[in-house]
């Protein structure tokens, strides 16, 4: 796996996170347990990303 390859798989792991909170958070009562674990998640994810450098 190139370092290409996985920043592109960290991004697409965050945006699919960062859908599946929208989703939990449109439901009448959404879990909040979860949601916080996913944030977590995401967090961990943009951390990570954050690491390497930006290509334009």
């Amino acid at each position: 796996m190139t370092l290409q390859t996985h920043i592109q798989s960290l991004a697409q792991k965050h945006a699919a996170i960062e859908e599946t909170i929208a989703e939990e958070l449109k439901r009448p009562l959404p879990d909040e347990a979860r949601v916080g674990a996913l944030k977590k998640q995401k967090l961990r994810l943009k951390e990570e990303l954050s690491r390497y450098p930006q290509q334009s």
